[in-house]
């Protein structure tokens, strides 16, 4: 049978029950389901943030983004992935990105989920640019994320 993936990019909001319902219908053999959500900080670090443009390819961003999927497909006895993420302007509060791994047991699901969130927080095709009372700026990669991402590694 094969996996069911969902790859979504998209500027309205999503809804987290419908997107864990949709992946888990009807299925008996699902024991582990992880979802992780990223949702707009209104304070960095004590920066106020008003707001977040995130842009990406399209069609590229897609294909990339699957691309990490069918990794974490090979690397994990997933029976289920979703992966929803936002573009355009997003206030804080808003939801960013919804990563959900289904599998047999929940080592599976926790380790996918966490391989996809380092993927999509370093590597994806992505651009983010931050308004504040100073004005836009683009957002730099942050070492930490860098590092987190790194131990996917293959050697």
């Amino acid at each position: 049978m094969p996996v069911p993936v969902t790859i979504r990019l998209q500027e309205n909001d999503f809804d987290v029950t419908a997107e864990i319902a949709a992946l888990t219908r009807g299925r008996t053999d699902i024991g582990a389901v992880v979802n992780f959500i990223g949702i707009c900080r209104g304070d960095d670090d004590g920066h106020t943030v008003n707001a977040l443009t995130l842009e990406h390819y399209p069609g590229m961003a897609e294909a990339e983004i699957g691309r990490h999927a069918a990794e974490a497909l090979e690397r994990w006895p997933l029976m289920g992935l979703t992966i929803v993420h936002r573009h355009g302007r997003i206030a804080p509060g808003e939801n960013i990105v919804l990563v959900v791994t289904a599998s047999s047991h929940r080592e599976a699901a926790f380790q996918a989920a966490e391989f996809l969130m380092d993927y999509l927080k370093t590597n994806a095709p992505f651009w983010k640019r931050e308004e504040s009372a100073q004005g836009t700026a683009w957002v730099e990669a942050r070492h930490a994320d860098d590092a987190a991402a790194a131990r996917w590694t293959k050697s």
